[in-house]
């Protein structure tokens, strides 16, 4: 893999004393005119070891001047090189070792002065500076601490600043808040606040990002203005510029990023390749560049087992996970919109038929308990169906497609169902015709029933009226008979 070790820009260079703007030109020059006017005054006490009264002490020329020769009220100050603590007027429990240490401060109290010019223009409380310049250019900020050579040297009213190191804070005017150990750590920043860089040029050119934490050499080294990045590690960060709110730990961590916010990387080279992509988690793994809203855990072919705890024997409802061939985890997705080239399964599933399912144990290696399996063996899958099994990274047949079995088995059964529901169809239609049919009989032989009833009322009644006629007739036929007989009796009479 790429090693930045082999290109690495080229280190800032310490700042040079001697080519400085006007404006500190100027500073510098302040001691000098002052002293020149002194010179035409009274020789200056010199060698004073203390006065009992206020407890001050002075050594060097110059050395607490004002308080000497104004006998103005400050105590407990302790001044010791040339010009130091020349101007004090009231600060108090002030120590200034060193040309032109604290040469400027009248008020400022508890301050501690170590090194040429240091706290040069200091009019602060609780001010350390320990090195040559460091904290010169200090005006009102209180609190700072500062140890190396222009340590927060142009800092003037930046307040609660460590710096340890060679040109530590160097640029820092109004910053806050910020703390640093290493030659040159954020060495640009101006004013940015409550950044902690540890290391060699750690944020070195950190001007206005804030809540920044740099711990490793040359880390987040070319951030400018991004905010709440931690990177931890050496090059971590390294080219990160404006991103913001990244967090990266291990040697090369997120080394490439430059604009993608919101990535975590842990391990050695961790996020290496991302360069513009946000909302990525690389742990154990380079990522790749670009790409955003990823979570990769681990270096394929390097990692052969995964254990999480919390997973197994945890009842929940969802949808199941896959994995895919290269280790990406996701839900395999039904959805049209993921599709192309639909079509009804039709007589593909018809494959199934020949599937053999087994029972098994898994080798003791991968199930010790040897609790019984049911399922089908991939390679005999393969021979019915190569597209019912998976492969692994060697190609080689892995597991069974179960899902895709399923979905055979449930074509198959669709095909059967409306087997059977075409014959049920096609029974309720028989049998609705049978019904229909029997209905009809039953109307016919109702209608013939009553036809019968019918008829044989009209033949009763014929019977009827035949008999009537029956027995008319025999009446007449009587009363003939009777009209016959009637006659021959009258003849006879006569």
């Amino acid at each position: 893999m790429f090693n930045p070790i082999h290109h690495k820009s080229a280190t800032l260079p310490l700042p040079n004393s001697i080519s400085r703007s006007p404006l500190r030109r100027g500073l510098l020059l302040i001691p000098l005119a002052v002293a020149l006017a002194w010179f035409a005054l009274p020789p200056p006490v010199q060698g004073q070891d203390g006065d009992e009264l206020n407890h001050n002490t002075a050594e060097g020329a110059f050395a607490l001047h004002t308080y000497i020769v104004n006998a103005t009220a400050c105590f407990n100050n302790t001044a010791l090189g040339f010009n130091t603590l020349a101007s004090n007027i009231t600060g108090g429990n002030n120590t200034a070792t060193g040309f032109d240490a604290l040469f400027g401060n009248t008020s400022g109290s508890f301050n501690t002065a170590t090194g040429y010019g240091a706290l040069l223009n200091n009019n602060a409380d609780y001010m350390t500076a320990t090195g040559f310049e460091a904290l010169t250019s200090n005006t009102t900020g209180t609190n700072n601490t500062a140890t190396g050579a222009f340590a927060l040297d142009t800092n003037t009213i930046g307040s609660n600043n460590t710096a340890n190191g060679n040109a530590a804070l160097h640029l820092n005017t109004t910053g806050s808040g910020n703390t640093t150990n290493g030659v040159q750590s954020l060495f640009s920043n101006t004013v940015g606040n409550d950044n902690t860089a540890n290391g060699y040029l750690a944020l070195l050119l950190n001007t206005t990002g804030n809540f920044n934490t740099a711990t490793g050499v040359q880390a987040l080294r070319f951030n400018t203005t991004g905010n709440a990045n931690t990177a931890a590690g050496l090059n971590a960060l390294y080219h990160s510029t404006t991103a913001s709110n990244n967090s990266a730990a291990g040697f090369d961590a997120l080394f490439n990023n430059t604009t993608g916010s919101n990535n975590i990387a842990l391990g050695y080279q961790a996020g290496f390749n991302l360069t513009t992509g946000s909302n990525n988690i690389d742990i154990g793994n380079a990522g790749v560049a670009g790409e955003a809203n990823t979570t990769r855990i681990g270096t394929v072919g390097t990692r052969t087992a995964t254990f999480i705890a919390g997973i197994s024997g945890t009842a929940l409802s969802g949808t199941a996970v896959v994995v895919s061939s290269s280790g990406q985890l996701g839900v395999a997705p039904s959805s049209q919109r993921f599709k192309d080239a639909i079509k009804p399964m039709d007589k593909a599933s018809e494959a199934i038929l020949s599937l053999e399912p087994v029972t098994f144990r898994y080798k003791h290696e991968l199930d010790p308990d040897g609790i019984p399996q049911f399922g089908l063996v991939a390679e005999e899958v393969e021979k019915v169906n190569p597209a019912l099994v998976a492969r692994d990274a060697n190609g080689k047949v892995y597991t069974v497609r179960y899902e895709a079995v399923n979905a055979m088995l449930l074509n198959e059964f669709l095909k059967e169902h409306r087997k059977v529901e075409e014959q049920g169809r096609r029974e309720q239609e028989q049998e609705a015709t049978i019904t229909q049919v029997k209905s009809t009989v039953a109307k016919q032989e109702a209608t013939i029933a009553q036809q019968q009833k019918e008829f044989a009322v009209k033949i009763a009644l014929q019977q009827k009226q035949i008999e009537t006629l029956t027995a008319g007739l025999q009446n007449v036929s009587a009363q003939v008979e009777v009209s016959k007989a009637t006659p021959q009796m009258v003849v006879n009479n006569q």
